[in-house]
């Protein structure tokens, strides 16, 4: 995933609501009971963690019970002296005190609580990184140091992994079109991160390689599920049996839901996207422009998806005046620019949200050369009188416009190819006139219907006014 480009808007849950969201997640509230639970005889190793002895007391504290219970109360302590949920007040006593995060937990407001959750989140994401402690403890050599080389195992390498299967969680959730909050196969999750684009068939050695990824994450997604970061269905242990042992139960080969299913929770989101900002991704959230101008609200959603684009101009409405609002939305319109089209594409989409309040501001630009088109069609939209008919040049000149604004928000998409399509069916003639439309895309805008409209003598018709259109205007 590159950080060059802007990640698709998200839609955040309300702060309130995460940080509610938070404070029950299982992780940061045994963190928070221990940070309250400790006292003047509390202490800590030379690390920070829990002396041995005392776990049993911190995991009777939290209820747990098992072999995992002691594990899971030295977690809970480590994420709360991370998270400053207590502070180590004499390292070399070892001796404890509540730490100034917790009375945020209680007393801050929810943006605090989701900071304290942050905190936590990093810790959990940098031990999910680690491989077991049984092997960390085999891999120790005399000197104490950690030998690498005998793990097969690249600290660096593991966290950008796991930072890289993230990100492509985030995107899958937050991408237009997606699986939104629908669960994720985890072979889909691993393959994303190790099958090449451009490999037709995967080869055994990279399915090999998938099967093992998808191993080292379902332990690090039941990691990650305490936290809330996830809900996470682990793989199926009959699975990972040996293949010469009978199943327990019979199993169903085609249910993709026994290789393991992850989805990012509300609070996950608002989590990941927090930390791609932090590593200097572009990650929009709708709402973020509800503030700034009508030329912001244009650039910004400009290659929103559809539903996010009207989701954030709602937004940026509410807080206006339908009348200000329109004016505000065509002046920001205007422009000979290559953005122009899509920021004309977006004004006539915010428009059609604004009721008739707003009739006299398209009125005003009805002989605009570059807003009457548009002010035309949203005034006959809605009934209104008196609009005068536009003129043949009027109509191509927002044709061209139309196309070029769509060639930039979707790329040689289907549906721009039927747009394509139907021009040239109902227009005969359009390309021996389109040449002659004075806008800056005309010539860019016919080479895509060439490429665009499968009929090869349509195409080179469009071919050739492209040609002529670049003559004509000294292109």
């Amino acid at each position: 995933m590159s950080d060059s480009s802007p990640l698709p808007p998200v839609r955040l849950h309300p702060e309130a609501e995460l940080a509610r969201a938070a404070l029950s997640t299982p992780l940061l509230s045994r963190a928070a009971r221990l940070a309250r639970w400790a006292g003047p005889d509390t202490r800590v190793d030379a690390g920070g963690g829990l002396l041995e002895e005392q776990l049993p007391a911190a995991a009777d504290l939290l209820g747990l019970g098992g072999d995992d219970a002691a594990a899971l109360a030295s977690e809970a302590w480590r994420v709360a002296v991370d998270a400053g949920l207590v502070e180590i007040v004499d390292e070399e006593a070892g001796t404890v005190a509540a730490g100034e995060e917790l009375a945020l937990l209680t007393g801050g407001t929810p943006h605090d609580v989701l900071a304290v959750w942050l905190t936590a989140l990093e810790t959990v994401v940098a031990d999910a990184s680690v491989p077991d402690l049984d092997d960390l403890v085999d891999a120790l050599d005399e000197g104490g140091e950690v030998d690498f080389s005998s793990l097969d195992w690249d600290p660096e390498a593991e966290a950008e992994f796991l930072d890289g299967v993230l990100g492509n969680l985030y995107l899958l959730t937050v991408s237009e079109g997606g699986p939104g909050e629908t669960p994720v196969p985890l072979p889909a999750l691993a393959a994303s991160m190790i099958v090449p684009s451009d490999m037709a068939e995967p080869t055994n050695d990279v399915l090999e390689q998938v099967s093992d990824a998808m191993m080292r994450l379902d332990d690090q997604f039941r990691m990650l599920e305490p936290v809330g970061l996830v809900e996470y269905r682990p793989v199926d242990e009959e699975l990972m049996a040996d293949a010469e042992e009978e199943p327990s139960a019979p199993v169903d080969d085609a249910d993709v839901s026994r290789y393991g299913m992850v989805r990012l929770t509300p609070l996950g989101v608002y989590g990941l996207r927090a930390r791609l900002l932090e590593a200097g991704f572009e990650a929009p959230a709708v709402g973020e422009l509800s503030d700034k101008g009508a030329d912001v609200l244009l650039d910004g959603t400009a290659h929103f998806g559809q539903s996010a684009a009207q989701a954030e101009t709602e937004q940026w409405l509410v807080r206006r005046e339908p009348l200000a609002a329109a004016r505000e939305l065509l002046a920001a319109a205007r422009g000979a620019d290559a953005g122009a089209p899509l920021r004309r594409l977006r004004c006539q989409q915010a428009l059609s949200l604004v009721g008739l309040e707003a009739e006299p501001a398209l009125r005003e630009v009805l002989d605009d050369p570059e807003l009457g088109g548009l002010a035309r069609v949203w005034l006959s939209e809605r009934g209104a009188s008196g609009v005068p008919a536009p003129s043949q040049e009027l109509v191509f000149w927002l044709t061209i416009d139309t196309v070029a604004a769509q060639l930039a928000a979707e790329g040689n998409s289907e549906e721009l190819q039927a747009l394509v399509e139907g021009l040239a069916e109902q227009h005969s003639g359009f390309f021996a006139a389109a040449w002659r439309v004075e806008h800056p895309a005309t010539a860019e805008v016919l080479e895509a219907m060439g490429r665009l409209h499968p009929d090869k003598k349509v195409a080179k018709e469009a071919r050739k006014a492209a040609f002529k259109a670049r003559s004509a205007h000294g292109g």
